[in-house]
């Protein structure tokens, strides 16, 4: 029986699932050839890897260190900004997709150094006002930077990932150069986050995690056992704003521009946060759930509702018929019901679940679990 709980463990099936992926272009390829029609569920799945990614960003800071964060979509555009610089034609750096890939998560996770240095003591209200100020300002200096970032134009054309032959070959998208660079990219995105995925399932395990979930439950208690508070919080910022860079890298590589300043708004940052919070804060399984969630609402189902809608009405475009127009409102309606009726999301971790429910543990006679125990000072203590 514990064989199979072991098993049946969402994080194992949140890998299960990562293993099918691979083969979602073959079918693309087999519903092609036998009706004209691409299912093109690859397409769709990219975007869902790479928000996945900065949900996963968020929830390490957020979820595992306790810090309201409200300006993740800030790192998010320092990590697409760092790639278009590093890879248009415009600059004489070119360093190719591989390269965006280390130097932008670099980039975003000494602005989050930056950020978390003056913000050590602030906690709470006053540390989510600072991080949203933060990402206002991130996204007018982008927008003001015209001789670096093209201001609104952005940066562009930002160059395909490249495919090798022979796994071109094998995938049939040899003779189409544009296929096989996405495939490059999908497959890319699909193996970070499942490294992600195995590496937050180590994090949790390791000091330094155990260190994430102390600092989140209690500041002073933490400190008392011998964590730096200061030190761990910096280490939070970092991670997090260098994970979120990466997902900004893998974006704009997907669009081939950086996109205009104002689509990294404050909108991405709240979305992202809806991300988290439905699938469970501090649940790796839960931010992708999450994710895949709100995504195919948000890009699948409210555009096919639209047209539904506009068609039904047969006199042309009518605003508050567009669906796509409420969709913040729906989220924020969602995020209401969620922290009201289960606040601890629809695949909460484990730890989470008992501490909102432990008084319900208590009256029924169930042993209490037992409380995150910070990590002993030693020599090898985490920052």
């Amino acid at each position: 029986m514990s064989l199979l709980r072991r098993l049946l463990r969402a994080d194992v099936v949140v890998l299960a699932v990562l293993l099918i992926y691979p083969f979602l272009p073959f079918l693309d390829l087999a519903v092609d050839a036998a009706t004209g029609k691409p299912l093109q569920l690859d397409r769709k799945l990219v975007s869902i890897f790479i928000f996945a990614i900065l949900a996963l960003a968020l929830n390490l800071q957020v979820g595992y260190a306790g810090l309201l964060q409200l300006g993740i979509a800030a790192f998010f555009a320092i990590g697409a900004y760092s790639t278009g610089v590093l890879s248009v034609q415009k600059y004489p750096f070119q360093i190719g997709f591989v390269g965006t890939l280390v130097a932008a998560p670099v980039v975003a996770g000494l602005a989050g150094l930056a950020l978390g240095a003056p913000t050590i003591r602030l906690r709470g209200d006053y540390l989510a006002i600072v991080t949203l100020g933060f990402g206002e300002v991130v996204r007018v200096t982008i927008l003001n930077l015209e001789g670096i970032t093209d201001g609104p134009r952005g940066l562009n054309p930002i160059p395909p990932p490249d495919l090798p032959a022979g796994l071109a070959h094998a995938l049939g998208a040899d003779a189409d150069p544009g296929r096989a660079s996405f495939l490059a990219l999908y497959y890319a995105s699909l193996v970070l986050l499942a490294l992600l995925v195995v590496g937050f399932r180590a994090l949790e395990r390791s000091r330094l995690g155990r260190a994430f979930a102390a600092l989140r439950e209690d500041e002073l208690a933490c400190a008392c056992t011998g964590v730096s508070p200061a030190r761990t919080k910096l280490a939070a910022f970092a991670a997090g704003g260098a994970l979120a860079g990466l997902a900004g890298a893998l974006y704009a590589t997907n669009l081939t521009t950086t996109a205009e300043p104002n689509t990294y708004d404050f909108a991405i940052s709240v979305i992202v946060l809806c991300y988290v919070i439905l699938g469970g804060l501090g649940s790796v399984p839960g931010a992708i759930l999450g994710t895949f969630v709100l995504y195919t609402f948000d890009s699948v189902v409210a555009p096919r509702l639209t047209e539904a809608l506009q068609g039904a009405q047969g006199t042309g475009t009518n605003v508050l018929l567009t669906f796509t127009n409420w969709r913040l409102l729906i989220f924020g309606v969602v995020l209401v019901l969620v922290m009201r009726f289960r606040p601890e999301g629809l695949l909460p971790s484990a730890r989470l679940r008992a501490e909102l429910h432990h008084e319900d543990a208590e009256a029924s006679g169930a042993p209490a679990a037992p409380s995150p125990a910070a990590p002993r000072k030693g020599p090898d203590a985490p920052p």
